[in-house]
């Protein structure tokens, strides 16, 4: 088989030489290095390989070029490599316009020239890029077939269940003449959305269950007792899997929808530890997935849980479905949803033009838009900077006097420099309408009511706890936050037979062996980075457990 290309693209030839110098001195064993002066020159050499067949483990481009920037440029030749891993060569002067083009293209790592010496600070990142693009798995499948209506909740749930699941797929109108075609083939009863798999089947308003196992993801636990059990697939339970399994325990993580939790909906991470240039959520949640994986950690996808029982020195978890598996300790680790808006006429339109969340798959149908975003915290800003790139205006509705109390200062400042998005203060949303989608909202700042046409509004209000189904066995606050350790002593909630002769240990509940991590517990630091150091003390706690259990 003939070896993986590197291509490098520079205009200047001192340059463009150096770095296929650099890269052939280390890589030029096991790689074939293309080296172009211009950006049409090299478009064409990634276009010609494509046809070949060849495959393209990294792309490195200038990012000043005469007829198209680095950026641009990877931007092209991602449509024909999307898996080859993307490195930006700029000069210090360029270092702001090559942060804010992490949120143009899915850049991988930008590079200060010059680099000398390179065993320094060129290989060891052109080493990470290239295990990276080794781990993945790029097998090109074909293409899963998703049919619905534009404003359909239930298509919705399906495009949002694939896409925070990396599951590729091919979105189509039913109106359209191909998404027209393939409801005729299932016949006139055909109820929406309609999914129809590679390997030609159709399933017609499948529930997540259906829909996970029809796509290849894990849903059946493969044994009925763990050593540890995590609930929920966000930072923090992802933590718990990754240093559970690395440290020997039989691990089984349990999500009901995608992993990620509401991280892994952030357009992009910029303020978590060892990221310069920021992450998305979902690609830390999908580095932590297979991070778990590799330690030999279980994932089971579309799983509700709707109970934990202590049996005996087992902890028992039981699924919708009747299913129940049992392991010697569990992690609680289920995040928080946002709240529900409570204004007149927005719940018909959940799905139809009012998200909670950032809702990535609607981004590219919001393009001209006006769009309205209702929060104040990271999560909202986050969101207003990515759709500015799509919509012709986003406005954020901000309830109090200001953002600094609630966001982040260099959300705050991107915000600000960014033209397409209006900050409108101690504005919220009265109401809501349209016929069969959102088209309209009230909305009340300082100087009264007005009502505005709007088709999309994505809510980032608040936050509450997931716990409803644990009923009466865990400890909760008034909120319905996890209540551990010391505020368990504190309130002196611990059971009257507690059955150990200590203190509950720091993020350990009323049942000795169930532990909490994470936003569901009751006054942690609402952080991914606090989550995923929790979701790791949880692990230890666990071995301390188990040693004295």
């Amino acid at each position: 088989m003939d070896k993986p290309v590197i291509v490098t693209v520079d205009d200047d030839p001192g340059v463009s030489r150096a770095v296929a110098r650099d890269l052939r001195r280390r890589y030029g064993q096991q790689y074939r290095i293309v080296r172009a002066e211009a950006a049409d020159q090299g478009i064409e050499a990634v276009r010609e390989m494509r046809l070949r067949g060849d495959e393209v483990a990294a792309i490195l481009a200038d990012y000043r070029m005469p007829q198209m920037n680095g950026v641009q440029f990877l931007e092209a030749a991602m449509d024909m490599y999307p898996y080859a891993r993307r490195v930006l060569l700029t000069a210090y002067a360029d270092t702001d316009a090559a942060i804010q083009a992490i949120n143009v293209v899915d850049l991988d790592h930008y590079l200060l020239k010059p680099w000398d010496p390179p065993e320094e600070k060129f290989y060891p990142v052109i080493d990470g890029q290239l295990d990276a693009w080794q781990r993945t798995d790029r097998i090109e499948q074909a293409e899963l077939k998703v049919v619905g209506d534009r404003w359909s909740a239930p298509s919705y749930k399906v495009r949002d269940f694939l896409s925070r699941n990396h599951v590729p797929y091919h979105w189509m109108l039913a109106d359209d003449p191909d998404g027209a075609s393939l409801v005729a083939a299932v016949g006139d009863d055909c109820h929406l959305p309609l999914v129809v798999t590679s390997e030609g089947v159709s399933l017609q308003a499948p529930d997540q269950s259906t829909l996970a196992a029809a796509v290849g993801l894990s849903t059946t636990p493969a044994t009925d007792f763990y050593d540890l059990i995590v609930i929920g697939g966000g930072p923090a339970g992802l933590g718990a899997a990754v240093y559970g399994a690395s440290e020997g325990l039989n691990t089984v993580l349990v999500e009901a929808h995608a992993s990620g939790g509401q991280a892994g909906q952030s357009s992009r991470i910029e303020n978590y530890l060892g990221f310069p240039d920021g992450v998305s959520g979902q690609q830390l949640a999908d580095r932590a997935r297979r991070q778990a994986l590799k330690f030999g950690a279980e994932l089971l996808t579309a799983r509700k849980v709707t109970e934990v029982e202590p049996r005996g020195q087992a902890r028992v978890v039981k699924f919708a479905d009747g299913g129940e598996i049992a392991a010697h300790a569990v992690i609680l680790a289920t995040g928080v949803t946002y709240r529900r808006l409570d204004v007149p006429g927005l719940d018909e339109f959940t799905g139809r033009g009012v998200y909670y969340g950032a809702a990535l798959t609607e981004a590219p149908s919001c393009r001209d838009s006006e769009v309205y975003i209702a929060g104040a915290a990271n999560s909202a800003g986050q969101a207003a900077v990515y759709l500015a790139g799509f919509a012709k205006t986003v406005h954020l509705l901000v309830r109090g006097d200001g953002l600094e109390r609630s966001m982040s200062h260099y959300l705050i400042e991107q915000i600000q420099a960014i033209p397409n998005i209006q900050v409108h203060l101690e504005t919220n949303v009265a109401a809501a309408s349209g016929d069969g989608h959102l088209e309209e909202l009230t909305i009340k700042g300082p100087e009264g009511e007005r009502s505005v046409e709007a088709s999309w509004l994505f809510v980032f209000i608040g936050a509450e706890p997931f716990t409803s189904w644990l009923g009466d066995t865990v400890e909760r606050d008034a909120r319905g936050f996890v209540v551990t350790g010391p505020d368990l002593v504190a309130a002196d909630r611990r059971p009257r037979n507690w059955p150990l002769r200590r203190q509950p240990y720091f993020l350990e509940t009323n049942v000795p062996g169930v532990f909490a991590a994470g936003d569901v517990r009751s006054d942690s630091i609402k952080r991914v980075a606090s989550a995923v150091g929790e979701g790791a003390m949880a692990v230890a706690l666990v071995h301390r457990y188990l040693e004295k259990a």
